[in-house]
């Protein structure tokens, strides 16, 4: 199993979430947090006044996988999220060593 954390613009998020529903991935889950990467956060102008803005909104998705779709999820994630354009985000892939769905006591692949 792989656990996938991607960075993303929160705009692109129905996107992604869509491109991933197309794979099968059947739950993720949303944060929404601030950061900055090579843009060094941006800036806004606010009735005239021009100021940075250090940390940028983005949103954080988690989700769970099997090891056969992984690799899907990751390119699916990547499409819906792709403008092209700096601020894109980032998708880190992590080994899951183990998953128990507390409802059934399902464990393993199983509880995705």
């Amino acid at each position: 199993m792989k656990y996938i954390i991607a960075i993303i613009q929160p705009h692109r998020l129905e996107a992604v979430r869509d491109a991933l529903a197309g794979i099968g991935v059947q739950g993720l889950t949303v944060s929404e947090v601030r950061g900055f990467g090579r843009q060094k956060g941006q800036t806004e102008i606010y009735r005239g006044a021009e100021y940075v803005m250090q940390y940028v909104p983005k949103v954080k998705i988690e989700i769970a996988v099997d090891d056969e779709i992984a690799d899907r999820a990751v390119e699916a994630v990547g499409s819906g999220a792709r403008t092209g354009r700096i601020g894109d985000g980032k998708v880190f892939v992590l080994p899951l060593e183990g998953a128990m769905r507390v409802r059934t006591g399902e464990m393993g692949a199983d509880a995705l």
